[in-house]
């Protein structure tokens, strides 16, 4: 942190003139200078710089501040980067303290900045030309990958961990950081990476906290990607691979593109799109929301456009939402993703979908419309049930107005009908009780608290092969509410994609490891496991339309009369989805949407 004195000094000797004319052509007028305003790109003289009060502002746009909001707005920085460059500019020396401080950490960061530099050193050496004749069939050059932090890991089951011991790096530092892994089966420590194509993910000082590693060996039964386990330093549901390099062009252009993997994000930032980040492995999580929230306000969300892809699509968007961020949804053509699209219509071709991407509400509405729903009384029912986790999802009041008039315009009911279905499902949410003082985080046992998702889980670690069949029929990691239980059907749904019927445990956390040990050895008998597995998937898939119904139950006995037949008829609709089991729609409620 920097002093608040400190600040005021600098600010006081600043000439905000002299650091703005550095960026945009200024003409006296009056008492003040003009020009084109380069926060929104504007042409005309409506951007004015007061060297009296030392402040700017624009009348377009809106924006305005002093010299230290002017550089984080035009350049993306922080508010101490600002300062520290103004300084510079005034001859004050600001003290980086944070700098100085111990971090206990240390050690670890040593250890990681090691592996990254070792598995760069490998990518140029002759172990890794595999890895060079890959990047340059997909466009990338090896100066290319190693300014993104690539790397390649030998195809060997130590050769890292014997690099790392001569440098007099300890085992049990490397296992922390999930750079070796154990089995049963090996009786030493092993590389967790090998015959991978390395992507470094760094934290926002550009020091390197984990990695990503892809399998290049198409014809191996590994996953095709494996990440950094949970760590001191790493922490999978807080990252976004690229924000180092994205956060600044973020902040500049007020926007930000969410894509589904490393490649895409490079190609992304080499087709001139500097602003693009993604995900972890895991799903989007409201700690990445309130990242990119703290940079831009508007994301493109650029996922695949098959079922799955509008899911996550659709889920992330509403995330974004509750974090006061727009989501627009760009269209990809089927079967592309921003990487492949890019290496075959050039970055013009990404450009145009981007312009041509709509609201996240107007692309639901879309799917819903093509696909019959508002064509009928029953469909235009269920079409209130999938817009309502993006209605009540919006922080904004304003946008969330201006969402319940669109969808009252497109669903063609009375906006009380739709106001009065929102505020039933938030007044209906679980509230949070804080802990009693003194009494500490709960205790977790070694099993979900639900016996359904236990049961299913043992099944699945018993016969991975049975994840096919769950994924088949729309199962989700996320229809489980225990995390641990994510995090291992998230593996094994990854292995079922990939044909592999022995997931790759040691990719998981600590807690899920855990989890997935007890699992193992637990001497749990369940007879006639096939029928076993097909109750507990249809009871996890549709827990949302019983919990409904049990709601409904509670309010009739307050309902007036008009409101008492509508509940009926919503009840009489869910009882026969349940009979029917019929397959919901892409963003339709799901048990993680309750």
């Amino acid at each position: 942190m920097v002093s608040d004195g400190l600040v005021e000094d600098i600010r006081a000797r600043a000439d905000i003139l002299e650091i703005v004319g550095d960026h945009v052509q200024l003409r006296r007028s009056g008492k003040s200078y003009r020009g084109p305003c380069p926060l929104h790109g504007g042409d005309g003289p409506n951007f004015a710089v007061d060297p009296q009060r030392q402040i700017f502002k624009c009348f377009v746009c809106g924006e305005g501040g002093d010299v230290f909001g002017f550089l984080m707005k035009h350049l993306g920085f922080e508010f101490p980067e600002a300062v520290r460059h103004v300084g510079a500019r005034v001859g004050i020396e600001v003290p980086d303290r944070e700098e100085r401080r111990e971090d206990p950490y240390a050690p670890l960061r040593g250890v990681l900045a090691f592996a990254a530099e070792w598995f760069q050193s490998r990518l140029r050496e002759p172990a890794g030309a595999g890895a060079r004749d890959y990047l340059r069939r997909r466009g990338l050059s090896l100066e290319e990958a190693l300014d993104f932090g690539l790397g390649y890991a030998d195809d060997e089951w130590r050769a890292f961990r014997s690099a790392a011991a001569r440098h007099g790096i300890e085992e049990p530092t490397l296992l922390e950081l999930g750079l070796l892994a154990t089995s049963e089966k090996a009786e030493e420590p092993y590389d967790r990476f090998r015959g991978r194509l390395m992507f470094t993910i760094h934290d926002l000082r550009d020091r390197p906290i984990g990695f990503g590693g892809r399998i290049l060996d198409a014809s191996s039964d590994a996953p095709k990607y494996i990440n950094s386990p949970e760590s001191p330093v790493f922490h999978k549901g807080e990252e976004l691979y690229g924000l180092n390099r994205a956060r600044h062009a973020m902040r500049r252009e007020g926007r930000a593109a969410v894509a589904e993997g490393f490649t895409d994000v490079i190609a992304l930032h080499r087709a001139g799109l500097g602003f693009a980040v993604a995900g972890l492995g895991t799903s989007f999580t409201a700690d990445q929301a309130r990242r990119i929230g703290r940079y831009a306000k508007q994301a493109y969300l650029l996922y695949d456009s098959d079922l799955a892809g509008l899911r996550a699509t659709f889920r992330t968007g509403d995330i974004l939402l509750a974090a006061g961020v727009h989501p627009m949804v760009v269209s990809l053509p089927s079967g592309e993703d921003p990487d492949s699209l890019i290496r075959r219509d050039g970055s013009g071709a990404i450009r145009q979908l981007l312009d041509d991407a709509v609201d996240l509400l107007e692309r639901k509405l879309q799917i819903l419309r093509r696909e019959g729903y508002l064509d009928r009384v029953e469909g235009r029912r269920r079409a209130v049930d999938g817009l309502l986790s993006t209605l009540r999802a919006v922080s904004d009041p304003a946008l969330r107005d201006i969402y319940v008039d669109r969808a009252v315009e497109g669903l063609g009911i009375r906006r009380e009908t739709l106001v009065d279905e929102i505020a039933r499902l938030e007044s209906s949410r679980p509230r949070r009780r804080p802990p009693a003082v003194g009494t500490g985080p709960p205790r977790r046992g070694p099993f979900p608290a639900s016996r359904t998702e236990h049961d299913l889980l043992l099944l699945l670690v018993r016969d991975p092969a049975l994840a096919r069949q769950a994924v088949r029929v729309g199962l989700e990691p996320g229809h489980m509410s225990d995390p641990r239980g994510r995090e291992l059907f998230e593996i094994l749904s990854a292995a079922a994609d990939e044909g592999i019927d022995s997931p790759d445990w040691t990719s998981a956390s600590a807690a899920a490891g855990g989890l997935a040990r007890a699992l193992r050895e637990s001497d749990r008998e369940l007879h006639d496991a096939a029928r076993v597995f097909d109750a507990v998937v249809r009871r996890l898939l549709y827990r949302p339309h019983r919990e409904r119904i049990k709601e409904i139950g509670r309010a009739i006995v307050l309902a007036e009369p008009e409101q008492q037949r509508r509940l009926l008829g919503e009840k009489e609709e869910l009882a026969r989805e349940l009979r029917a089991a019929d397959e919901s729609g892409a963003f339709m409620p799901t048990a993680t949407e309750r």
